[in-house]
């Protein structure tokens, strides 16, 4: 069974996002994973995700509430097979905290999927439309993390 670990900074709206939306489409797909986030830094740590961002996930059928905000731990290198990268910050962040035996794959998140950014933008400090914005990214990586596992798996 493939680990994936989403990664933003405080990991309270794009990786748990990512998290919930990727569990849900791995499911319909009959794909067992597991699948957690956590954010680089430890300010939200305990805290559910931003309200705002489970609002619009609700609205399009993804559940976020049992999540709770985590650091990225050194475990996390030697437990999960993909730590994926929110932003090119959230990126080299990893590639520093990772020790040198690292066992698993760093890479940014949006690199799997044919999209026009690398990064899912932070929807923290905007309007509402952001947090549609990072939903459709993370609904287009998602799909294409899948394919990308299935591909590899053949």
């Amino acid at each position: 069974m493939k680990r994936i670990l989403f990664v933003c900074l405080g990991n309270i709206c794009r990786s748990p996002a990512a998290e919930g939306v990727m569990r849900a489409k791995a499911r319909r797909r009959g794909l067992k994973l597991y699948i957690e986030s956590a954010g680089t830094g430890a300010w939200h740590a305990g805290d559910p995700p931003d309200a705002r961002m489970m609002r619009a996930a609700k609205r399009r059928g993804y559940d976020l509430s049992y999540q709770r905000a985590r650091k990225v731990t050194d475990a996390d290198f030697f437990e999960f097979d993909f730590l994926l990268a929110m932003d090119l910050a959230n990126h080299t962040d990893l590639l520093e905290l990772a020790p040198p035996n690292r066992e698993c794959d760093i890479r940014l998140f949006l690199d799997f999927a044919d999209c026009e950014t690398r990064e899912t933008p932070d929807p923290y400090y905007g309007g509402d439309q952001g947090f549609e914005r990072v939903l459709d990214l993370i609904e287009e990586g998602a799909e294409a993390f899948l394919n990308y596992l299935e591909d590899e798996s053949e």
